[in-house]
């Protein structure tokens, strides 16, 4: 295989962490939770965040998890901003106290982004799994107060959809300036959970309808991003821009990963900062690499107008639904799997128990959930 160098990323995402006291039951981290004792330390973290900045990239959300379960977490963002990076906290709000977030905008914090489940606050603490709304709402006026950005991201599911003119009214009342309508990506915790969360077709008709109904609104400067159900669209989702093309993710362990879910594809080997260097790993190593361009794509994808739009699908999707990651992704209406997709949006209406995201023991083998729902 030959190698053209890529241009440069342009965002990080630093997974921290992946402790939390949430136990969400769509979390797209994987059941093989990285535990504490192997997390990199501060200096490491120092030291991806300085090959970062000079390869190129300019954002780093520092992720989890929740990341404020880090006690190095003000000494990460001071150590992220020296490098010249962007910073955006992404957090449950669980645990930024007033005194934290005065150190951590004394460190340079640039913008914080709270996750939000639901805008009624039992079933919010319900679908978190712990009381936490209270906390929450807390945590997004002391952002405000500082006058950090604010975002909310809200993962939208058959438990919430119902909710979103209620969900798009808190988030002017918290005095968002942006809000993430990021429909269930079914990896990890979520693949584990689709049919308990899998929504109607009613319902995201619906919901569809209420965001234009939203971004027509002429009192509001509220930015919403809507990320498509690519289940019900018949159009796969970009997979991150392309495979290795514009991020990379960099996991509590050092683990780096095109995308945050590529832990799952059993085969890939993804390689570490522990062992070689970030720009290595970005432009060389044979996983980032590995579904690069379009010189990998089967058919129909090779020879398809929009292969340079959706580039192919999402590799991961691929695998937890055919075992093969390099298929056409099965949520492409062209692709020879596109029944698995079909059927799984047409499932019972009556969900299964949705079961919370917690530690678990390493289990033998890798987690795919092929074209059914355990």
């Amino acid at each position: 295989m030959t190698i053209t160098t890529p241009p440069p990323p342009w965002a990080l995402l630093a997974e921290l962490t992946h402790a939390c006291p949430l136990h969400c039951g769509y979390c797209s981290n994987p059941l093989e939770l990285q535990r504490r004792s192997t997390e990199l330390t501060t200096e490491h973290w120092a030291d991806v965040f300085g090959q970062a900045a000079d390869m190129g990239v300019l954002h780093t959300h520092l992720s989890g998890g929740e990341p404020l379960l880090r006690d190095d977490i003000v000494d990460l963002t001071r150590e992220a901003v020296t490098a010249g990076l962007y910073t955006q906290l992404v957090t449950s709000g669980e645990g930024l106290s007033a005194d934290r977030l005065d150190a951590l905008t004394a460190a340079g914090l640039h913008s914080v982004q709270l996750s939000v489940q639901h805008a009624d606050p039992v079933l919010s603490d319900t679908i978190a799994g712990r009381t936490s709304f209270r906390n929450k709402r807390e945590a997004a006026h002391l952002v405000k107060r500082r006058g950090l950005p604010l975002g909310l991201n809200v993962v939208l599911h058959r438990h919430n959809l119902d909710a979103l003119d209620d969900i798009l009214r808190l988030a002017l009342d918290w005095e968002a300036d942006r809000i993430e309508l990021a429909n269930t990506q079914f990896y990890g915790w979520g693949l584990l959970n689709r049919s308990a969360l899998m929504p109607t077709h009613a319902q995201l008709a619906h919901a569809s309808a209420t965001v234009t109904r939203w971004r027509d609104r002429r009192d509001t400067t509220l930015d919403i991003t809507w990320v498509e159900p690519d289940h019900f669209t018949g159009t796969p989702k970009p997979c991150m821009g392309g495979w290795g093309a514009v991020s990379l993710t960099v996991t509590p362990d050092g683990t780096v990963l095109p995308c945050p879910a590529a832990s799952s594809i059993p085969d890939l080997d993804p390689p570490t900062v522990r062992e070689h260097p970030l720009r290595w790993i970005w432009e060389r190593s044979p996983a980032f690499n590995r579904y690069r361009g379009t010189d990998w794509m089967p058919a129909p994808c090779r020879t398809c107008d929009r292969k340079n739009e959706d580039f192919g699908g999402c590799r991961c999707q691929a695998y937890a639904l055919t075992g093969d990651a390099s298929r056409t992704d099965p949520a492409c209406r062209l692709a020879p799997d596109h029944s698995i997709v079909t059927s799984l949006a047409h499932a019972a209406a009556e969900p299964d128990a949705l079961v919370p995201r917690r530690h678990t023991r390493r289990r033998a083998g890798p987690q795919r959930v092929v074209g059914r729902d355990r």
